[in-house]
């Protein structure tokens, strides 16, 4: 039995090494694919309601397919799950790809956008089915004790190559859009995007596959759920993670359509804007990990709900670049780092590994129901609202802002930290999550110039 054991240990710690790799590699599909998925459905001349739908359909269709994903656990090993359906949306970039030559042939260009959502909604029902399997899987195989450090450490290095694939994708684009064939360009990132969910679904074949028996009474509709979550703390969770996503969908979709119609931006300076909030989450991932694990998730979601209630009301001062990189894609950056990874530790912290393939399932359907009606409004207002004491879609940021505000003050004081954690006022949490990047440079610059010093001493000075 030690041996087994042992074994056992040894293929658990070769699948969490496996899922950096993975996930480094499916950020690929990510930075080149789904990164430009809103300029592409501008280039095929898609209106603003249509960019708001090119969000909301997605948003609202993939989570309720997650509870056929959950429910295909109880028949079929969640490694087949993940692989089947990684793979089956890795073919769907192919479609898109076709549709970029019906546009310079100039065939069914005026429905173009419409088969455009059609087929991405497809793409994110495969990537939801999947979902499940995969959460349930890794929260069996990564220990409790260390998953805010592993879940930091792969969203760092994921959201590394994420920043280089958006980073040659926009310098792809602007080289076809200098030749006239910008359409060729969004051709050859998306076909970067099939080939990485490919090798991505082979990945996830590796996975070790633990064996995970159904208890009878494990089930319950989503019709019990929502019923019972304004009574127990993960379902207040819920709601407040629903509630917030609708908020910031409301302007969510429009922060390209934002810099590259109204600001102009080429492909490249938007893409250095949209890149910069990814750089920034990087830096601060590891100090975050660490900070949930000494301060809890939930001190986590508080502060980060702040900083996410501020990002589009930042975006209204100013149209520079460098301001919108080192103002609200900052705090972007940071936030919803923060923000992500304070959820899914929630989650594994609240949930019993039998119920955490269902409970995010349903998680996800009411944060689709607000993705959809977020996005849907957004787009409606965008679209057919006509002001004229300031740019339509900066209102909307105003909106979206004011609404995060009002999702955290309502909802934040109403949930409680699972586990007991340190608590201190929130002006310290931000000196924590600021300044510890510096300790370590102050640490090094002090010594430094005592060790200079030292040696100066000698010459008297």
């Amino acid at each position: 039995m030690k041996s087994e054991s042992k074994k056992e240990t040894e293929e658990k710690e070769k699948t969490m090494k496996l899922s950096i790799k993975e996930g480094a590699v499916a950020s690929v599909m990510t930075g080149a694919g789904d990164g430009y998925i809103t300029p592409f459905a501008l280039a095929l001349n898609a209106n603003n309601a249509q960019i708001g739908f090119l969000s909301s359909f997605p948003g609202l269709i993939a989570p309720i397919a997650q509870i056929f994903g959950s429910k295909m656990m109880e028949k079929y090993s969640r490694r087949k799950i993940m692989y089947f359906f990684t793979f089956l949306q890795s073919l769907m970039w192919l479609p898109l790809i076709l549709l970029a030559f019906f546009f310079n042939k100039n065939i069914l260009t005026s429905h173009l956008p419409i088969i455009l959502l059609a087929f991405y909604t497809i793409y994110a029902v495969f990537g939801a089915v999947a979902g499940p399997s995969w959460f349930s899987l890794m929260g069996e195989i990564i220990p409790e004790s260390i998953r805010g450090k592993y879940f930091s450490k792969r969203n760092k290095i994921a959201t590394t190559i994420f920043i280089i694939s958006t980073i040659i994708a926009a310098f792809i684009l602007d080289f076809f859009k200098t030749k006239g064939l910008v359409l060729a360009g969004f051709s050859i990132i998306f076909f970067l995007a099939f080939i990485s969910r490919a090798i991505s679904s082979r990945m996830l074949k590796k996975h070790k596959d633990v064996k995970f028996k159904f208890k009878k009474d494990y089930y319950f509709t989503i019709w019990q759920f929502i019923k019972k979550s304004p009574e127990n703390n993960f379902g207040k969770f819920v709601i407040f993670i629903a509630l917030m996503y609708f908020a910031a969908m409301i302007s969510g979709p429009f922060f390209s359509v934002y810099m590259l119609k109204d600001l102009k931006f080429s492909y490249t300076t938007f893409m250095i804007v949209n890149i910069s909030a990814s750089l920034f989450s990087v830096i601060f991932l590891p100090i975050l990990g660490k900070f949930s694990d000494k301060y809890g998730n939930r001190e986590m979601l508080k502060v980060s709900s702040i900083f996410v209630s501020l990002i589009p009301i930042l975006w209204i001062f100013s149209s520079s670049p460098v301001y919108l990189i080192l103002a609200p894609q900052l705090i972007a950056g940071m936030g919803w780092a923060a923000f992500n990874l304070a959820v899914n530790n929630f989650i594994y912290d609240s949930v019993t590994p039998q119920r955490r393939g269902i409970c995010v399932a349903y998680l996800n359907v009411l944060v689709g129901i607000g993705i959809f009606s977020g996005a849907f409004i957004g787009g409606l207002l965008a679209q057919y609202i006509s002001i004229t004491f300031m740019n339509i879609l900066l209102f909307i940021f105003l909106i979206s802002g004011a609404a995060r505000i009002l999702v955290t003050l309502l909802m934040i004081p109403k949930i409680k930290e699972i586990k007991q954690k340190r608590e201190k006022p929130v002006l310290l949490y931000v000196e924590d999550i600021f300044f510890s990047p510096l300790k370590g440079l102050k640490y090094k610059l002090y010594s430094n110039f005592h060790s200079v010093k030292k040696r100066l001493g000698i010459f008297g000075i």
